[in-house]
């Protein structure tokens, strides 16, 4: 019997501290079961990465959904709450472009000029002295090698420096081949039926032109008014144009020191008509030399003081 209720004490000692054992151990495991239904409900709250990566949208879409609370200050001041890039998504339509006339490339020279100017600033639209060119002062004549320009006479101006405004004044031109009138003999027989009966092509007439322009340019512009026909071609070696035909009569068609020449106010100048800038009231006149300016007047040149225009 001793022997019996020994082993009963010892096994109920055993179950006691088994019993110990069990609940000593079963603590943790009830906290982390209870722990793990919490981290599974804040996985389902918040959108799992691999959502973001199957989205294709748009990486901004992406990013706001992922990230409840910088998705609002990241949109608000791009998209809703922003007056700067509202101006700017609306200021591409309101250009100043659109204010101006769309067949710009149907005006004219003038008109062009009229428009750039309206759009200078009121210091930019005074009109700028067109600065001569400078002579060597001891040859008297410039980089071209023009002969010196007797006193009293306009110097010459560089073309591509010249001011051109919108400032309408008026001249006369004329266009005229007179002396092969009396040299029908060397004229080029198919060109006789082009020279009319009074030798005028261009009778004298005040015409429009802009400040700043030159001889050239207004004759280029009359021509084609007029549907008269005209060839020029430009030289470097004098940096100007060189008249080559009018009404489709060229140089060297009335013997070989037959061309064009033109004089203003009289005077035949020494140097190119694009060259020559004009003044309010100037007399142009356009004439076809048969004797290298003897026979039209022009003293200086026929003398071997100076060449055709």
């Amino acid at each position: 019997m001793r022997l019996t209720k020994n082993k009963l004490i010892a096994a109920t000692i055993i179950l006691i501290v088994l019993v110990a054992a069990f609940f000593s151990s079963g603590m943790p495991r009830q906290q982390t079961t209870t722990s793990s239904p919490s981290l599974s409900e804040a996985i389902e709250l918040t959108p799992p990465p691999v959502e973001q990566k199957d989205t294709n949208s748009s990486d901004i879409a992406v990013t706001t959904s992922s990230t409840p609370a910088l998705s609002q200050p990241s949109s608000t001041p791009t998209v809703e709450n922003n007056p700067k890039s509202e101006k700017d998504q609306e200021s591409p339509p309101v250009s100043v472009a659109t204010e101006k006339p769309v067949p710009m490339a149907t005006q004219d020279t003038a008109s062009l000029n009229k428009e750039t100017l309206k759009s200078t600033t009121p210091d930019e639209t005074k009109p700028t002295p067109t600065k001569a060119m400078e002579l060597d002062p001891k040859t008297g004549k410039d980089q071209y090698l023009t002969e010196p320009v007797p006193e009293g006479k306009p110097l010459p101006i560089e073309p591509q420096n010249a001011k051109i405004s919108d400032k309408q004044m008026t001249v006369t031109l004329s266009v005229s081949c007179l002396t092969i009138l009396n040299n029908m003999k060397l004229l080029d027989p198919e060109k006789v039926e082009l020279v009319p009966k009074d030798g005028i092509i261009f009778k004298a007439q005040q015409v429009t032109f802009y400040e700043g322009e030159s001889v050239f340019n207004v004759l280029q512009r009359e021509m084609k008014k007029n549907k008269i026909h005209m060839e020029f071609v430009n030289t470097p070696i004098y940096n100007s144009a060189y008249i080559e035909g009018i009404h489709n009569l060229y140089e060297f068609d009335c013997g070989e020191l037959s061309g064009w020449m033109y004089k203003v106010n009289g005077w035949f100048p020494n140097y190119g008509a694009s060259r020559y800038q004009l003044k309010q009231g100037d007399v142009i006149e356009w004439v076809y030399t048969c004797d290298l300016g003897r026979d039209v007047g022009d003293t200086y040149n026929s003398a071997g003081g100076g060449k055709k225009q």
